[in-house]
């Protein structure tokens, strides 16, 4: 399970992370925070998804008064609970994986990763990552466009990839989708929470529409069991779950067609 460090807050703490930085290694390894006062040291080849059970953000959500980004924090459906954010492009990022029906887990910045690269010792934070259905796990890391392109930007973003790619994990960089996906999503996402919606709606709703309904005729087959403003959360509500998709590359509305998810 690898070296654990109990790590005491203060002067002490900040001692004890300069040494973790210091300290020479033969291979690269990660750390994993647990709380406040706990950090586990991991060589990277025995990395696993076990590893972070139970863990907590390598960093806590920053924000400081002009500060350009704007981080916060997202409750997330797929995890159940609240997932830290440091820009509204990570939150883009993290509301396309909370949509995604194949990935059941999230983290935000799991880890601290140390290796030596080229005779440099090298650091990096991920910013996602993502356990799938598959049972794979895929590394992400969230950059504006402009700044991917960046040759610097590109290289410190490499060699992370390099080490997750020889793990056997998958690895992303994401700088952004289609304008209008992302808009649907994030109205969508509004319907996410399970009690925000009528429960005997969305069983009924499950009955009652059929593959291939348009949004407005199903909520007006709907209409006869429920509040007209309850009824199309109900629907939207299943979108969201998964149990039907439609195209989301065109403004959602009264005539997107409704396709049952087998």
């Amino acid at each position: 399970m690898g070296q654990l460090l109990v790590i005491s807050t203060g002067w002490a703490r900040r001692c004890a992370m300069v040494a973790i930085r210091e300290r020479g290694a033969a291979e690269a390894a990660v750390w994993i925070r647990y709380g406040v006062d706990e950090v586990r040291q991991v060589p990277f080849g025995r990395l696993g998804q076990r590893h972070f059970e139970g863990s907590v953000p390598w960093r806590a959500m920053r924000s400081r008064r002009g500060q350009a980004h704007l981080p916060g924090s997202y409750w997330s459906s797929t995890a159940g609970t609240q997932v830290i954010f440091e820009s509204q492009l990570e939150l883009a990022r993290l509301l396309l994986a909370d949509f995604d029906p194949d990935v059941i887990g999230i983290r935000a910045q799991p880890c601290w990763v140390r290796s030596k690269v080229k005779g440099r010792v090298r650091r990096h934070v991920p910013d996602f990552l993502l356990t799938l259905r598959s049972g794979l796990v895929r590394v992400v890391n969230v950059k504006p466009a402009d700044r991917a392109r960046d040759p610097k930007v590109r290289e410190a973003l490499a060699w992370p990839g390099e080490l997750f790619a020889a793990q056997g994990w998958l690895y992303e960089v994401w700088s952004g989708c289609e304008p209008v996906v992302l808009r649907n999503v994030r109205f969508l996402a509004g319907f996410r929470r399970p009690w925000v919606v009528d429960s005997a709606l969305v069983d009924r709703a499950r009955e009652l529409v059929k593959d291939g309904d348009e949004l407005a005729v199903a909520e007006h087959r709907l209409s006869a069991y429920g509040k007209r403003e309850d009824v199309r959360p109900a629907l939207l509500s299943l979108l969201w779950r998964g149990y039907w998709r439609t195209d989301l590359t065109r403004p959602l509305g009264g005539r997107s067609a409704l396709r049952r998810v087998s």
